[in-house]
């Protein structure tokens, strides 16, 4: 299917809520895709059944902190001169992009680039939402090889990382992109179509469409976007779990900028001063929330932080003093809760000394 101007603002809102806090600021990449569609380009999603098993994919995506990001916008040509890079590297066209991670800029900006290019962008995605390292994805947890990584910036410097494993892969080019100046647009994980359609989170760009229209809807209607996101989930096949964990505001933060990373700690506080407050740790995305010492949601499940009133996501680098938000927590696909998954993207990886248990069972 074609991507529509008239869809675009569903897709911001719908990226920036799969990505949990991090990913960058979809709003960027909703005026970079409105300028390439209002010049006559072609947005093209395609279904990953329709993907050729012998095909070349290639994941395409913004590297860097979120904060960075305020200041240094994605680069669309930067980008296409990655994946030329790529296929010079690898002496072939690629037939279809992909991006890495479901949420925020980079679900935006392979549209953009494949609008550029007049390539179609698969829709899945390695994440089913955004993950602050490299190899945290589906691809990588399967056996689709990270490198060759591409590390490409707008001045026109490149770098190619091959490193003997997909962690080392994350080592090497974050210290690349942040002598670029944090942030870069790279190309990695380049695959075939029969590991696109296999070891991918699929649909998750349609996703997005849909979870921005469930919230446009209500904003139209002026009906309550919690319960609206509420049904949304329970009638999604398979139902997901969906759960309001807080309602409050924001009452202390500190956020750095430090190893390439928006690293940083939240509390939330109830509205009326009383109760035990919030606590959210984050690393571009918010990756455990705990009220006291019980904690009600960790990676990989969803936490996402919304305005109170209009449920607009907020990023972490959008965190300010006094917000009044709600937290919610959504449950992932079985596929993002293996064994194999957990070894990567679990809670014990970010430092929370616990297992992981599924949101839907949290507090049973």
């Amino acid at each position: 299917m074609d991507i529509t101007l008239d869809r675009l603002h569903d897709l911001a809102r719908g990226a920036a809520f799969l990505g949990t806090g991090g990913g960058g600021d979809p709003y960027i990449g909703r005026l970079m895709l409105q300028q390439q569609l209002s010049g006559g380009g072609r947005v093209r999603l395609i279904d990953p059944s329709e993907l050729d098993d012998d095909a070349l994919v290639v994941p395409v995506a913004n590297m860097g902190a979120p904060t960075v990001l305020v200041e240094r916008f994605p680069n669309g040509p930067s980008a296409v001169q990655a994946v030329r890079k790529m296929e010079r590297l690898l002496g072939r066209k690629v037939d279809a992009l992909m991006p890495i991670e479901a949420g925020g800029v980079n679900c935006t900006l392979p549209l953009v680039v494949g609008s550029l290019m007049n390539l179609p962008v698969v829709d899945a995605d390695g994440m089913g939402r955004a993950f602050p390292e490299l190899q945290m994805t589906t691809f990588s947890i399967y056996g689709v090889a990270g490198s060759p990584v591409v590390i490409h910036d707008e001045h026109g410097n490149d770098v190619v990382v091959s490193a003997v494993d997909d962690k080392t892969s994350e080592w090497l080019a974050r210290v690349v992109c942040m002598r670029m100046g944090g942030k870069a647009e790279i190309t990695l994980y380049p695959m075939s179509g029969r590991d696109a359609k296999t070891k991918s989170v699929p649909y998750t760009v349609s996703l997005a469409l849909q979870i921005g229209g469930v919230l446009g809807a209500a904003r139209s209607t002026k009906s309550d976007p919690f319960a609206a996101l509420d049904g949304f989930f329970r009638a999604a096949r398979p139902p997901r779990c969906f759960k309001v964990l807080f309602d409050g505001k924001v009452t202390d933060l500190w956020r750095e900028t430090t190893r390439g990373f928006a690293v940083g700690h939240l509390v939330l506080g109830t509205l009326d001063g009383t109760g035990t407050p919030m606590d959210i740790d984050f690393q571009n995305e918010y990756l455990s929330a705990r009220i006291g010492e019980l904690y009600v949601a960790t990676t990989p499940d969803l936490i996402c932080i919304l305005d109170r009133e209009t449920a607009e996501p907020i990023t972490t680098e959008g965190l300010r003093y006094g917000q009044r938000v709600k937290v919610v927590g959504v449950g992932v696909p079985p596929v993002m809760r293996t064994p194999e998954a957990l070894a990567v993207w679990g809670p014990r990886v970010f430092g929370v000394e616990r297992d992981y248990i599924p949101i839907e069972q949290m507090g049973d």
